[in-house]
């Protein structure tokens, strides 16, 4: 579905709703099953860091097969900002979760994660083993980031977790003074040729779908942003010994912000996980969406 039409139609696939986490904070909750007629299991997205449903093509097609539950970031995309600003740590965001899973009525259920999104569902899996079925790991790695980030360069990973820290708190501070530039962007299709020809991203399966993508991205603050990076920045590498359920890895071969290197350590160092690698960037889900979600079928079905 590549034309504008097809993708409208696509987007119109979802339903939001507003819940309440155990701290008290509002979250926009959604599902790509509105009228509950998706026939296929249901799967837990933890989704990347101030991200959005339509980063998910596959997922937003009504055919499937897969039943989505997801929610967005506190402070994006309709979420409320947390009373206490300290709560927006990979903790906080497994409550979330976990409050999502309550809401619609899911005691177990395979959980995918994208990018950050990865160290939340494997939180989730350490703290809450009896809530998770299996874990669907798509560039990301379980715990400690932003040591794993730039690696195509092969950094050290203190050196690249000080340089990639560096960077955000740098980003946070300006952020306030380019919050008003940003606001009046609008992402275009010339646009979104330039940044999936950038190298930094790559061609994109629908670039329609992706303008919404990118436009919706860009209503959260920079600064506000760049502070959930930051929280998310403390959590440690998860025990894997601890994870009992089956797992798969689905890394980009030349992601800047997940190591391919370090997911494939991290499934070698799991008794029931497998690592794929595929050409592509940290937005894989996006370039080759067919790819991931036939991934996604066959570990269900293994899963399942």
């Amino acid at each position: 579905m590549s034309t504008s039409a097809a993708s409208t139609d696509l987007a119109s696939s979802l339903e939001f709703r507003d819940i309440l986490s155990d701290d008290g904070t509002t979250l926009r909750a959604w599902t790509n099953d509105p009228h509950g007629q998706i026939d296929g299991p249901t799967v837990v997205l933890c989704n990347g860091l101030g991200t959005n449903p339509w980063c998910w093509p596959a997922l937003l097609d009504p055919e499937c097969g897969v039943r989505v539950v997801s929610w967005n970031h506190r402070g994006v995309g309709g979420s409320e900002r947390p009373a206490d600003p300290s709560h927006i740590e990979i903790e906080h965001f497994v409550q979330d979760g976990l409050s999502v899973m309550d809401h619609f009525g899911i005691d177990r259920a395979v959980l995918m994660g994208w990018s950050m999104g990865v160290n939340t569902m494997f939180e989730l899996a350490y703290r809450h083993p009896e809530r998770v079925a299996g874990l669907f790991a798509v560039a990301g790695v379980p715990g400690d980031t932003f040591a794993t980030m730039l690696g195509p360069l092969r950094l050290p990973h203190l050196l690249a977790r000080t340089v990639t820290v560096n960077i955000a708190r740098t980003a946070q501070i300006a952020g306030k003074l380019l919050n008003p530039i940003a606001r009046r962007i609008t992402v275009g299709p010339r646009a979104v040729f330039a940044v999936s020809h950038s190298g930094f991203m790559l061609p994109l399966a629908d670039p329609d779908l992706a303008r919404i993508c990118f436009n919706e991205f860009l209503t959260t603050p920079i600064d506000w942003y760049m502070k959930l990076a930051l929280g998310t920045s403390k959590h440690a590498r998860v025990s894997l010994s601890a994870i009992q359920v089956p797992a798969r890895f689905v890394a980009a071969r030349w992601d800047l912000l997940a190591g391919s290197r370090d997911m494939a350590s991290a499934a070698a160092r799991m008794e029931e996980a497998d690592f794929i690698e595929l050409p592509g960037s940290h937005f894989i889900q996006m370039e080759r969406p067919d790819v991931v979600h036939a991934l996604l079928l066959d570990f269900l079905q293994q899963v399942l």
